[in-house]
């Protein structure tokens, strides 16, 4: 299960840094987002649409802008830059859920072997906490928004995450021990009893690793924002995000088509409300 003392470590950073950032003058803004996510890993076919749409999960977050148009401390608009009226910093913190199957055409019924009833059997869960930051352009001016001298204002971002996994695994195969090597598809891990053998020079690690890591990943989306009230926003954001390694989701095998890191794409609707 996810350590939820990580949520209470990112709150108190997320506090000393929206205290520290108060004392520059800069506004802010909290918000709250949930949506849909497509967790894009080794379970299933990749590129297959059941894939893509099977492996579909949850996420929810909470986000904090620094808002570089207006300053808290004199209730002001701040000089009139390009930045300032362009651009806001994105903190946030998150948490996907995501339950993983087989999809595509290798676990189809006509498909009756010992190795297609491995992979129907094979299950996982994708469950990650994220903290990090973006940097969102708006090509329309963020003061005139507020004035509401429109009420859309899109925005696309850039940023980088810290994410902490802490991937599940089962199978409903043999005896169900998800580390006993005959119980999983024989092309994902090899010993001198399956076929085809490991080409020569070639070592290959166990497939599947559950244990809880962390590490970084990149963030970039295209979203946009509507204005429904003085201090506050709805906002539609469609995310990708690209982990900088492999076993997000706690399973790496090494066959061909197995060529990228896991993603995600994260569709999610939002509430922000400006605090100064």
């Amino acid at each position: 299960m996810l350590n939820f003392n990580h949520l209470a470590i990112a709150f108190c950073l997320f506090l000393v840094f929206q205290t520290a950032n108060s004392q520059l003058g800069f506004s802010h803004e909290i918000g709250v987002i949930a949506g849909p996510v497509e967790f894009r890993s080794d379970f299933g076919s990749r590129f297959s649409e059941a894939t893509n749409l099977g492996n579909s999960g949850i996420g929810i977050g909470i986000i904090h802008y620094i808002n570089f148009a207006y300053r808290a401390d004199c209730n002001c608009y701040s000089t009139d830059t390009y930045f300032n009226d362009h651009f806001k910093l994105r903190n946030e913190i998150s948490w996907n859920y995501t339950v993983l199957d087989h999809h595509g055409e290798w676990v189809q019924p006509r498909y009756t072997s010992p190795n297609a009833d491995k992979l129907r059997a094979h299950h996982g869960v994708a469950e990650n906490f994220d903290i990090g930051t973006q940097l969102e352009y708006f090509p329309r001016s963020i003061r005139s928004f507020q004035a509401f001298s429109y009420l859309l204002a899109p925005y696309i971002s850039l940023g980088i995450h810290y994410t902490t996994s802490s991937p599940q695994g089962s199978t409903d195969y043999g005896d169900k021990n998800i580390f006993n090597g005959n119980n999983i598809y024989s092309y994902w891990y090899q010993d001198p009893s399956f076929l085809p053998p490991i080409p020569a020079g070639e070592t290959r690690e166990y497939p599947i690793n559950l244990n809880q890591r962390g590490d970084w990943s990149m963030v970039t989306s295209v979203g946009v924002r509507y204005k429904i009230g003085v201090l506050s926003d709805l906002l539609l954001d469609l995310r990708w995000q690209l982990y900088f390694n492999d076993w997000v989701d706690g399973f790496n095998h090494k066959l061909s088509y197995n060529k990228f890191n896991d993603w995600l794409i994260w569709l999610n609707v939002g509430y922000v409300y400006y605090l100064d």
